[in-house]
């Protein structure tokens, strides 16, 4: 793993720590992790290997990804405040936050390791995995995944809120209740 390696994931984990305050739903807030995960993407992804079950193995990553990032999403807070969007990670929000990239970070350790990249390769060997780029593809379509399902969730659940805040601004009011009725 390079130094660069490290501050990515380094950064996508503080990302969720720094959510467990509450803040506004805002631009920054959806672009900066779809940013640095913009950035992995042109980065580690040049090929998509397509041979023996190389894309089986992209595939169960990312629908990996995508679990993690929908229970990420639905664990957030997200209220309607003030005229915006509120957002806060709660603990288990932020424990599966740090778990999936946790795994995918001890992997990348794990597997640059001689002992690490051993079993790998037996592993592969024996489940038709065709190239390490394989398991770049899957770890990396997993994190796409996550990060882009949980803001989703995150963003979709915001404008529900907004949509029924501004419902309820603009809903004609009650009827006064008449001086001296019985209801």
């Amino acid at each position: 793993m390079t130094t660069t390696d490290w501050i990515i994931d380094i950064a996508l984990l503080l990302i969720v720590f720094r959510q467990m305050r509450e803040e506004r739903l805002t631009a920054r807030t959806i672009l900066l992790p779809l940013g640095i995960i913009g950035w992995a993407a042109t980065t580690y992804l040049h090929h998509i290997p397509t041979a023996g079950n190389d894309l089986l193995l992209a595939l169960l990553f990312a629908g990996a990804g995508i679990a993690f990032g929908l229970f990420g999403g639905l664990l957030t807070h997200v209220r309607y405040a003030g005229g915006h969007v509120r957002i806060k990670a709660s603990l288990s929000a932020a424990a599966l936050w740090v778990l999936s990239m946790g795994f995918r970070l001890g992997f990348a350790v794990w597997s640059s390791h001689p002992s690490g990249g051993a079993h790998v390769a037996h592993f592969s060997a024996a489940h038709d995995i065709t190239s390490s780029q394989a398991w770049v593809v899957a770890l990396i379509l997993m994190a796409f995944g996550e990060v882009v399902v949980r803001l989703g969730t995150i963003v979709v659940r915001g404008q529900l809120l907004l949509a029924r805040a501004n419902r309820e601004q603009t809903a004609a009011p009650a009827p006064a209740p008449r001086p001296g009725a019985y209801v």
